[in-house]
């Protein structure tokens, strides 16, 4: 299966909380996962981002999808 999401997290279906519309899942991540980001470049400076610092990656993005193989 092709997609065009290149960021992919493995991750197992912890509970599935069914509503007449909507159902909420929550997922456990079963292994590593890299993710990537781009921003300005003035970002970047203000936060003096280099390899090695401890960050935390606040995701905001409007669909999370499961792929079931």
């Amino acid at each position: 299966m092709k997609y065009g999401a290149r960021n992919t997290i493995l991750a197992k279906v912890k509970s599935v909380k069914k509503g007449d519309v909507m159902s909420l899942v929550k997922y456990e991540i079963t292994t590593p996962a890299e993710m990537a980001s781009v921003l300005t470049t003035e970002s970047c400076e203000d936060l003096d981002l280099k390899p090695g610092d401890k960050v935390k990656l606040v995701i905001k993005a409007i669909h999370v999808l499961p792929v079931k193989e």
